[in-house]
């Protein structure tokens, strides 16, 4: 497990801020590094040239889905969270391909800050609180009737309405622990079969032959399956996202 260990860099020493440690992490490195690159990533899309290139051609491509997406789940309303749905999708899905990089192989461990439940609940109580902000500030306290569906008979409410709640009330613990599951289970199994490889391998060659080379063809196959991983669970927290806001503005 120690590939999950946030680990300060420059020590512990003298970064204390009202009894906090404030030292700067491998998690918060990872995370600089990822937002630099998302940066640069847009940066270089933005040139507008009248015949795209291929990098104008792929930021297009990601907004024009995320867009669409958000259209398709909101309406028209949908086009003014597209910088948010966008950024939190391309952060999530960078932060998770990163993290399969074979970096190991110069002597970069890269870390996969997204296997933390404490970055994806951050991720998911950001998204939250825009659906809370969204909802009061644009239906006041009738916000509050999306927790009793329409068309609810009335000896049923003090039963469905506490139901509804703690339900929307889950949401961002969902949204967060999926995320983290899916990226921390996918990385303990790459590690468990890579232990397979080398302890077959260094048990000799028929132990070699028999664990050591079925465990690193299903290596091949899982860390395929877990690049494909990397981007359905950006597009699923993107998509519940999107599917949150729009109960905010359309009351559904």
């Amino acid at each position: 497990m120690r590939q999950f260990t946030i680990e300060p860099l420059g020590g512990t020493a003298g970064w204390e801020v009202a009894g906090y440690n404030i030292a700067f992490t491998n998690s918060a490195l990872w995370m600089l590094i990822t937002t630099v690159l998302l940066f640069a990533f847009v940066a270089l899309g933005m040139k507008r040239e009248l015949v795209p290139g291929r990098w104008q051609m792929m930021v297009e491509s990601f907004t024009g889905f995320i867009d669409d997406m958000l259209e398709a789940n909101i309406g028209k309303a949908g086009r003014k969270y597209v910088p948010y749905v966008f950024s939190l999708f391309m952060f999530i899905l960078f932060a998770n391909l990163l993290g399969l990089m074979p970096l190991g192989l110069v002597g970069v461990h890269p870390f996969t800050f997204t296997s933390h439940f404490t970055v994806t609940g951050i991720l998911a109580v950001i998204s939250f609180s825009i659906v809370l902000g969204v909802g009061f500030w644009k239906h006041g306290f009738k916000f509050l009737g999306l927790f009793v569906p329409h068309g609810t008979p009335w000896p049923m409410i003090p039963f469905i309405a506490p139901i509804e709640f703690i339900s929307f009330m889950v949401r961002p613990f969902s949204l967060a622990l999926r995320l983290f599951v899916a990226m921390m289970a996918g990385h303990i199994l790459l590690e468990v079969l890579s232990s397979f490889v080398i302890g077959g391998g260094n048990s000799g060659f028929g132990f070699g032959l028999l664990v050591g080379l079925p465990s690193f063809i299903l290596m091949i196959g899982i860390c395929a399956l877990e690049l494909l991983v990397a981007g359905i669970q950006a597009y699923v927290f993107a998509l519940l996202t999107a599917l949150y806001i729009n109960d905010a503005e359309n009351l559904h």
